[in-house]
């Protein structure tokens, strides 16, 4: 059930965003929530799409206000312009209040029987003191499943997050000089070596790629191949992740002022030569945990 919600979802973004772009081009007219709410209805009502009614409407309804978010947020200037949304990548669906029953720890979805089991992941918080107001149950591309809650926290007394306390002063000042040989270099002399995450997993990367470029597309041997690139990526991800928290941690808490060059870091990934390299650096990730 959920993984045809995610299909109808797809479809639902997909289908509008077509929509409104052939209408603005075509005949000039912008479109509004109300406009897009009135072509869902459309669409559930003819015969080729009927089966968008097999599932909630709530996670249909959403995907259209998140996409006048998304052109909302376009026209301000603060993102690019909405993009389909492709079955091979991350899939989510989000309920709100109407569309799932949250009691004693137990959740269950719209069209869904049985309470759906999850793992609670936020150790010294009781999940049966919880109120969510939405749910978006998410997959990512290598198969992982995620079911994420959205909590009123002035509401909600009984999750209380204390505000962190200001690290003691330490009078060091120290200057960050990012590069692709060495990681970091420090003005105290310090070196900290690039763990060249990606070029250490990319030959067995590349081999799960020829893997899949073998199989038959559409086919489930093709699926799986595809999964285990996006185990291989997640592991990269995640390992660069955490070298970057780790050391912008021990910087922070060594120093009181930090001082890191700016660095047009879109413009010298044009360098074919170096792009991998710089990319794979996270320098952009840095300085944002820096700051």
């Amino acid at each position: 059930m959920l993984s045809r919600t995610f299909g109808c979802v797809r479809v639902v973004w997909n289908r509008t965003l077509a929509w409104r772009h052939a209408r603005y081009h075509g005949e000039g007219a912008k479109t509004g929530f109300t406009q897009a709410n009135a072509y869902l209805t459309a669409l559930k009502a003819t015969d080729e799409l009927a089966w968008l009614n097999e599932v909630s409407s709530v996670p249909l309804q959403q995907a259209i206000r998140h996409q006048q978010v998304a052109f909302t947020n376009f026209f301000a200037g603060r993102a690019r312009y909405p993009r389909y949304k492709s079955r091979t990548g991350r899939q989510s669906a989000e309920y709100t209040r109407s569309a799932f029953r949250y009691r004693d720890g137990r959740l269950l979805l719209a069209k869904m029987d049985v309470p759906l089991a999850f793992v609670w992941s936020w150790p010294g918080i009781d999940p049966v003191t919880i109120d969510p107001t939405t749910v978006t149950i998410s997959r990512d591309p290598c198969g992982r499943w995620y079911a994420s809650f959205a909590v009123d926290l002035a509401v909600d007394l009984a999750v209380d997050v204390d505000d962190p306390g200001q690290a003691p002063a330490t009078g060091r000042v120290v200057g960050v000089d990012v590069g692709v040989k060495d990681f970091a270099v420090t003005s105290d002399g310090e070196k900290i070596v690039n763990p060249r995450h990606l070029a250490k997993r990319e030959r067995n990367l590349a081999r799960y790629q020829r893997r899949e470029g073998r199989r038959k597309r559409g086919s489930n041997n093709r699926a799986k191949a595809r999964a285990k690139v996006a185990r291989a990526h997640r592991e990269v991800r995640a390992s660069r992740a955490d070298f970057l928290h780790r050391t912008s941690v021990r910087l922070v808490g060594d120093h009181d002022v930090i001082v890191i060059e700016d660095l047009n870091v879109k413009g010298m990934v044009r360098n074919r030569s170096l792009a991998k390299a710089i990319s794979d650096c996270g320098w952009g990730a840095f300085r944002r945990m820096l700051e």
